[in-house]
């Protein structure tokens, strides 16, 4: 009469049925008054009233006695909603569900009014996990419902192998369950889990993946090569997982594909790849541990490079090889190696290694690079000129013996001008000026002479014009 909302009266007069264990006529109250969700896999428990009367009925787990007529009336009914509601696989755990009528009321509200997830909750909370899953499966339920309903609770509860089991026993390849399991290791990695993300891809043999996830194990968290030389056993096993991997492509190319939908898919020429890098990263991890421990080492920097890295690092890399051995010649080889794995800018990364000799002051050591670089059989007629070139930026701090040395080892005369003019040494360009053929000899000369009167060098400025 007045017009106000009888949902509440209809819910108390249920709640009071429920606790009378009057089932029968709980449902006829609650019909009136509960609805379904208008989404089914919205990500919470339905109404609060629903689950108000889920936890009534889960506190009340003591067997009830009810009329003969009512107990198969609730069965019935529950046979119904499981019929229609599920796959044709056995749905009702063994055990205290099955047999306790107020489980089954449970499940009879949370079939007719409930979300996945508060029936997928229902079931985990009482050990009810191949429910669960058949569940998920029989919804086709989006994967946050299985992260927050299965997943969390099962490697919280440390029952992450149980579930494995399962999802294998349900499906042995695992395809129907490659949606969930990848969403499951994005939320792994979202949360820096990754000792259990490495665990699951493992499980779901997707090699490529965890081999990925053995690179951050190697790399994470690693102050020095010393640091590194202790987390080698994670080489190893990028390496087995990128073989086993390349074994499976191999088998399966010989029959028809199979259909490693959720796998991470890699060509063989770019494991092949993969692998030589972990060689050649070994190669390194070994030689820059080694000399880390006898103390030869100077470079420190702020992070730690890795041929695992971009390319700008794997120069960084090459670098570090050749400065921290006891001379440049021990770690040239590797270097090399690196930069024509990698198909890097060798004369930036010599020019680079060039310009922190002349910081630490190892004049020597710069002649010895030319050397090798001249050596390696793969440098362009200019490299060596370009590196010195490069590295006279810093000729303020050279000393004049050591200074006129590197220009002297120049091959090209043009070069030995550039040099003297950058540093300062007219004279000596003159001199070299002049030894040219005689048209561009007048151009060189006319060059320094105007350079020489710009500086206010009387003496280079009378020489040339005397010259000229």
């Amino acid at each position: 009469k007045s017009g106000l909302d009888p949902g509440g009266a209809w819910h108390a007069w249920g709640m009071a049925c429920l606790k009378a264990g009057n089932l029968s006529s709980a449902r006829e109250k609650f019909n009136r008054c509960l609805k379904p969700p208008m989404d089914l896999n919205q990500l919470n428990h339905g109404s609060r009233l629903v689950q108000d009367v889920i936890q009534y009925l889960e506190s009340t787990v003591k067997p009830i006695v009810i009329a003969d007529e009512d107990y198969f009336a609730t069965l019935r009914e529950l046979e119904a909603t499981l019929r229609t509601r599920s796959l044709s696989l056995e749905m009702i755990c063994e055990g205290k569900i099955q047999h306790n009528s107020y489980y089954q009321e449970c499940l009879f509200y949370l079939h007719s009014y409930g979300t996945n997830l508060a029936i997928i909750s229902f079931y985990m909370r009482h050990d009810c996990m191949r429910e669960a899953l058949l569940h998920l499966l029989n919804k086709e339920s989006p994967s946050e419902v299985f992260i927050e309903g299965i997943f969390i609770p099962s490697y919280e509860s440390g029952k992450l192998h149980m579930l494995e089991n399962l999802l294998e026993t349900i499906d042995p390849g695992l395809e129907s369950w490659g949606v969930y399991l990848i969403a499951a290791c994005k939320y792994l990695q979202r949360k820096n889990y990754y000792h259990i993300l490495y665990e699951l891809q493992q499980f779901m043999k997707d090699h490529v993946r965890a081999a990925m996830t053995c690179i951050r194990f190697f790399t994470h968290g690693a102050k020095s090569y010393t640091e590194l030389g202790g987390k080698q056993a994670w080489l190893l096993k990028i390496k087995d997982h990128l073989k086993v991997y390349l074994q499976e492509v191999s088998r399966s190319s010989g029959r028809k594909k199979m259909a490693f939908t959720f796998r991470k898919k890699m060509s063989a020429t770019d494991v092949s790849r993969h692998i030589n890098t972990v060689d050649l990263q070994m190669e390194v991890t070994k030689f820059l541990h080694q000399c880390e421990s006898s103390g030869t080492s100077q470079m420190t920097s702020s992070s730690l490079p890795t041929l695992f890295g971009n390319n700008n690092m794997k120069m960084d890399v090459a670098c570090k090889v050749m400065l921290e051995g006891k001379n440049i010649e021990e770690g040239f080889g590797i270097a090399f190696r690196v930069l024509q794995d990698f198909q890097l800018e060798a004369t930036e990364v010599y020019s680079k290694v060039a310009q922190q000799l002349v910081k630490q002051q190892k004049y020597s050591e710069i002649r010895q690079l030319l050397k090798c670089v001249s050596e390696s059989g793969v440098a362009a007629k200019n490299d060596g000129d370009n590196i010195i070139l490069n590295c006279l930026n810093e000729f303020k701090n050279i000393p004049a013996e050591d200074l006129d040395n590197l220009i002297q080892d120049m091959d090209s005369d043009e070069n030995k001008i550039q040099a003297y003019v950058m540093c300062n040494k007219l004279r000596s360009a003159y001199l070299v000026s002049v030894r040219q053929e005689k048209t561009r000899a007048v151009q060189l000369v006319q060059h320094v002479r105007q350079l020489a009167e710009n500086s206010g060098d009387d003496v280079v400025k009378a020489i040339c014009a005397q010259w000229l």
